[in-house]
């Protein structure tokens, strides 16, 4: 089962994540991606893409960068349900990534290749999102051509009208969806202010 690993991961009856329901599949012609920024044990971002009913999701510790000279590290991680897009707010610790979560970007993906399954077992994935941040033709690039579905991949954007040597994470740090900082979003939650405010810009930081 797709949802499997997911699953095994986390205790539905403590956690707010979703469950997945058990068929998600929509049209391939849309196709959502969602990027949640994640204070847990450390601040990172994950990068999520749907394929055939799920979200394919890659842990992006430094986040998205428009710059196309660099290359972010992004780790695969297993298949989240299509639900968990809209997933914004605490799970709580103790519990499998215990933090606060914000829906940092959400939007459409559009695969720049003819064949997405064949493109992700050659480690090569050209895309194009479509965001309220992020823009333009992007690609995950395993590092090792051909090696382990499970090893190392980048995240990299292409060179193109979007491409921008701006940090979009400090300039754009807040929720796409309720324009809050992972502080506030603690604090609604009744989750550690403190702790997810670490993922806050300085300058942007909230108080409990």
């Amino acid at each position: 089962m797709p949802l499997t690993k997911y699953r095994e991961k986390r205790d539905f009856e403590v956690t707010p994540e979703p469950k997945g329901a058990a068929s998600s599949k929509r049209p391939e012609n849309e196709l959502s991606f969602v990027v949640q920024k994640h204070q847990a044990s450390h601040l990172h971002y994950d990068f999520r893409l749907e394929w055939k009913g799920v979200l394919l999701s890659w842990a992006v510790p430094k986040g998205p960068s428009l710059d196309p000279s660099v290359k972010r590290l992004a780790m695969p991680v297993e298949d989240h349900p299509l639900e968990y897009g809209g997933f914004e707010g605490v799970i709580p610790e103790g519990e499998y990534g215990g933090g606060t979560v914000m829906v940092w970007d959400r939007g459409y993906w559009v695969p720049e290749v003819p064949d997405v399954d064949v493109a992700l077992r050659a480690g090569q994935l050209k895309f194009s999102l479509y965001g309220a941040k992020l823009h333009g033709s992007w690609a995950l690039v395993r590092t090792v051509i051909g090696g382990s579905p499970k090893a190392k991949w980048l995240l990299v954007k292409h060179r193109d009208g979007y491409a921008s040597s701006d940090d979009v994470t400090v300039k754009k740090p807040k929720s796409a969806v309720s324009r809050k900082l992972l502080a506030d979003i603690a604090k609604a939650n009744g989750g550690d202010v403190l702790k997810a405010a670490k993922g806050d810009p300085p300058k942007k930081r909230t108080t409990a």
